[in-house]
């Protein structure tokens, strides 16, 4: 519920109260190219159809996490830059939630914010707290259910895949029995990305259902492309295997699992696992937009089967929800603390940002003001979102309704979102 709802030129702000190296955070040099994923950044180059994770059009990006924001009013900063990913950037809608400690409850307080339109049909405004796709945000949520099991001892890290799913994963130079568990969570298995062989065009896939073994048959049609723990690639491959892992450790499906071990013990009342088929989004949320070209006329791609992300990226939720579910996580409400500092263990993740770290299903960026921001993010056709969480209870996640690709200039729309995220949480 919001209190003292208040508006600023194109935007409104509520308030509510409701082996490996060690997560350091010591920044990373530049890797030479910023290139996109289907729900990552990573270390080849995407289409317009792809869907990222954490994308940074550039490596000027990156400077947005070192370069310190204006020590203004946080309300006032986050507004303002709200506004200006809409009417600078062009992005059609904007909404976000930024969490921070008030030493009275467990969740802090939170102020919401919207920008733009929700609907360019109509021009209905950007609901607050709406729901949006999250894409590879759903990675965490993948990463947290394995490691659930880990703890109840019913999966080990470093296992083979071979062990759990036995036969499955074969293909030129791809062998399960070589393939860990942990090389699945911090991409470093060198499973190819079957996100690279869907095509360019989402308007012509969004209404088709793929199955999980489906995405992993594209994938291994294709040669490995690295030997196992020998490098860190982003693949969003890794994350289908271990949807199917947990399905078979578990013997339920995926969807119940999500609901049964994270979202309602979170507290996640409006995130949910879409249903095979399921091609709407429920509930109050802002339309997304596409385009196939840079700065092409925007054609709305709410409506769309989601199934091609499953475990990877299929979820929905809102901006409240990622940052109660970040909260949560890193608060050790879901996992035994062995098992967190597990997911906090990184990898410096080359073809991200100076300084972004992987841990499992987890990243790691350092922030202007000092310290570290984790979480994911994730990006779809439609909705573009980053977002970040500290050790201490701040949270922020910030959704725009377009993809920067689809933008006249895609950098600079990048940059300004990193941007927002660091000032959220640094001012």
């Amino acid at each position: 519920m919001l209190n003292g709802v208040i508006g600023g030129a194109g935007g409104t702000e509520g308030r509510a109260d409701g082996g490996l190296p060690t997560a350091d955070g010591a920044p990373q040099a530049p890797q030479g190219r910023q290139e996109e994923h289907f729900m990552a950044a990573g270390a080849r180059h995407r289409t317009a159809y792809v869907v990222c994770v954490l994308l940074a059009t550039l490596f000027t990006c990156a400077a947005a996490w070192y370069t310190a924001p204006p020590r203004i009013v946080s309300g006032d900063a986050v507004r303002r830059g709200m506004e200006r990913l809409v009417r600078e950037d062009r992005f059609p809608g904007a909404l976000a939630a930024v969490t921070t400690p008030d030493g009275t409850t467990r969740d802090g307080t939170t102020r919401d914010y919207t920008a733009g339109v929700g609907d360019l049909a109509t021009g209905a405004p950007v609901p607050v707290n709406g729901r949006v796709r999250a894409a590879s945000n759903t990675k965490p949520f993948t990463a947290v259910l394995v490691l659930q099991l880990v703890g109840e001892s019913a999966v080990r890290l470093d296992a083979p895949v071979e062990t759990y799913l036995p036969g499955l994963v074969r293909g030129r130079g791809l062998d399960g029995r070589r393939i860990t568990v942990r090389h699945l969570l911090q991409h470093t298995s060198g499973l190819p990305d079957y996100a690279d062989f869907l095509g360019d065009d989402p308007f012509a896939r969004r209404h088709l259902h793929t199955g999980p073994r489906e995405l992993l048959d594209v994938a291994l049609a294709h040669p490995a492309r690295f030997a196992p723990g020998s490098r860190w690639e982003y693949s969003n491959t890794n994350y289908i295997v271990a949807g199917l892992l947990i399905e078979k450790v578990t013997g339920r499906p995926l969807a119940e699992s999500v609901a049964h071990r994270i979202i309602r013990p979170a507290g996640l009342r409006h995130t949910y696992f879409p249903r095979a088929g399921e091609r709407t989004v429920h509930g109050p949320h802002p339309r997304g937009y596409h385009a196939l070209e840079p700065g092409a006329r925007l054609r709305d791609i709410t409506v769309m089967d989601p199934s091609w992300g499953w475990a990877a990226g299929q979820l929905v939720t809102t901006p409240r929800d990622l940052n109660r579910f970040y909260t949560a996580l890193l608060h050790g409400d879901l996992l035994h603390p062995a098992q967190l500092r597990q997911m906090r263990t990184t990898v410096p993740a080359s073809g991200l940002w100076a300084g972004a770290r992987y841990g499992l299903g987890l990243i790691s960026t350092p922030l202007s003001c000092g310290g570290l921001a984790w979480g994911h993010g994730g990006d779809i056709p439609g909705y573009h979102t980053r977002g970040g969480t500290t050790d201490d209870g701040r949270s922020v996640t910030l959704t725009v309704t377009a993809l920067p690709d689809a933008l006249p200039d895609s950098g600079t729309a990048t940059r300004h979102v990193l941007t927002l995220v660091d000032t959220a949480l640094c001012t």
